[in-house]
């Protein structure tokens, strides 16, 4: 049975790897069971020194963590961190007195801290990954939609009014219709947070992001729960980014053997998908 697993993976590992060249390295990978542990190796290294790497079985077919993927995995933490220190920075001036040297700093540069803000989400956006092709463009788009209308936002409004775009949002509600397409993309990106990991201040972004502008927008909201609502934004915001590094790199790559075989013509496709069944069914009458 081990022999025919590691038949198909080295039959399978070249296809795929050769689709999937922004992901993972071209070098050949021979596969080996030592221990029942497989394991792989990258047979253009050996003259320099072997090195061994996990192989995660997927789905579709066994794969490893190249450092390309590590490197994504990180920018795309560090996205998120970068959109949720900028976003408690610039939201602690709320909390902070109004004659505060230092609430009057933050409060001319929360501008400043939006587009940081913003420019953290859309790297996190562009880097993530999902498996419905589908809805990680939606998200994007919503971002996209979202720095636009913050643009049109700033030069048509804000701007001639003499104010910052933040500043013009909380004292004009209705520019919310405007910018809410970034938090709706920020709530999308929690709520995927929280569906694959479970984490509990991810669900509870999802629900808390959308009541806090909605509030804003419809004025239904005092200001006393506001601020509230805006307080346990930030405390979770930081649990949620820090937590983020707790996590194995594996985790937020998902299975790539997914990603790799959404790569392939439907022709290749086809044929692997053939290549497995015929594969469990030796095993099965092994």
């Amino acid at each position: 049975m081990a022999s025919g697993v590691l038949s198909t993976a080295l039959v399978t590992l070249p296809s795929l790897h050769s689709r999937r060249t922004k992901l993972h390295s071209s070098s050949p990978v021979k596969v080996r069971v030592n221990n029942g542990k497989i394991r792989c190796k990258a047979a253009s290294e050996s003259s320099q020194g072997s090195f061994e790497r996990t192989v995660y079985q997927g789905v579709y077919g066994p794969w490893t963590v190249e450092p390309e993927d590590v490197r994504e995995v990180i920018l795309y933490r560090s996205g998120l961190v970068t959109a949720a220190m900028s976003f408690i920075v610039g939201s602690s001036a709320a909390f902070l007195p109004g004659d505060s040297s230092l609430s009057e700093i933050i409060k001319q540069n929360l501008d400043a801290f939006y587009v940081l803000g913003v420019g953290g989400l859309g790297l996190s956006l562009y880097l993530i990954h999902i498996y419905v092709t589908e809805i990680k463009r939606t998200l994007q788009a919503l971002w996209v939609l979202g720095v636009l209308g913050s643009l049109v936002t700033y030069m048509t409004l804000a701007q001639p009014a003499g104010n910052g775009l933040v500043q013009y949002v909380i004292t004009n509600p209705t520019a919310v219709w405007f910018v809410g397409p970034l938090f709706a993309a920020l709530t999308g990106l929690v709520f995927k947070e929280g569906l694959c990991y479970g984490k509990l201040e991810a669900g509870i972004l999802t629900f808390i992001i959308p009541l806090v502008l909605l509030g804003h927008l419809t004025g239904l909201m005092d200001d006393g729960v506001k601020l509230t609502l805006l307080g346990s934004w930030m405390a979770l915001f930081v649990i949620f980014a820090g937590r983020k590094f707790t996590q194995p790199i594996k985790d937020d790559i998902g299975d790539k053997s997914i990603f790799m075989f959404n790569s392939l013509p439907e022709v290749e496709k086809k044929a692997l998908i053939a290549k497995l069944e015929e594969q469990k069914y030796r095993d099965s009458i092994n």
